[in-house]
């Protein structure tokens, strides 16, 4: 059986590392993840073109909103975001989208200390953006301000946050230091984009702060959260969690945690 990460660019994906060790632990011989460069509007293309032996794809940006749009059947959560980054071949051979990113990011935010009542800034408002407010309102978030380049891509949210039923409002991407007061911060954007942030923002050591970039790292978001003292976790925390979920889609079995994080772990520290 196989399967793969597509998106583009795709190169430095370590989502290969994860799902084959999960299959080596797991003792499932002849199963293989590759990586497969795919534009957007490519994806459809591909997907039509493969066969039973294919157990599913982890579909990575920019993808993911073409990836609900040509699937059979969508998972409620992906449909409330609007983006799958899971498609998962049916022996029938019709595809279900998922997203597994939402359920990640609850174990990821869960496990550094995020709880009900939170009050959470999401930097960005793309289809990771999505997925980190569904995040907060599984966990309870008392709302969630999102900080924007664009006016119009907020309100493009609006309609989603009702959704997952948590309260949304919109910020300017400024550099306000008020952005990094929150209980929780979330960086969804690519890397880079937020570097210019990390001169201004007044970070609280309460504070958890969540970059969905794992390289380079830290970030300087990430470095200057850590220099005050914060929790942070990075996109590799993000990486695993959703991998566990895609690695049970496609197999049916459960996913070796630790095998998994391990790989994961060897393969960064030899980069």
């Amino acid at each position: 059986m196989q399967a793969a990460v597509v998106g583009r660019p795709i190169a430095h994906s370590l989502s290969p590392v994860i799902h084959n060790a999960g299959y080596a632990a797991a003792g499932l011989t002849g199963w293989s993840y590759t990586r497969i460069e795919c534009a957007a509007d490519e994806l459809a293309g591909l997907v039509a073109g493969l066969g039973p032996e294919w157990a599913g794809l982890s579909v990575t940006m920019p993808g993911k909103e073409a990836a609900l749009a040509l699937a059979d059947e969508v998972s409620p959560v992906a449909a409330a975001v609007g983006a799958a980054n899971t498609l998962v071949h049916r022996p029938d051979g019709t595809w279900y989208a998922d997203n597994t990113d939402v359920a990640g990011m609850v174990d990821v935010l869960t496990a550094a200390g995020c709880a009900s009542g939170a009050t959470v800034t999401v930097l960005g408002a793309g289809g990771t953006a999505r997925a980190a407010i569904a995040a907060a309102a599984r966990i309870g978030a008392a709302e969630v301000t999102v900080v924007a380049r664009r006016p119009e891509a907020v309100r493009e949210l609006c309609p989603m946050a009702e959704a997952v039923a948590v309260p949304l409002v919109g910020a300017p991407w400024d550099g306000d230091p008020a952005h990094a007061r929150a209980d929780l911060v979330v960086s969804t954007v690519p890397k880079g984009v937020a570097d210019p942030l990390a001169e201004n923002f007044d970070w609280r050591p309460a504070t958890v702060f969540f970059d969905v970039v794992y390289d380079p790292w830290p970030t300087p978001l990430a470095a200057a959260a850590l220099a005050a003292g914060c929790r942070v976790v990075s996109g590799l925390d993000l990486l695993l969690a959703q991998a566990v979920g895609q690695f049970e889609h496609f197999t049916g079995v459960s996913a070796p945690r630790a095998a998994m994080r391990a790989a994961l772990a060897e393969a960064r520290a030899a980069a």
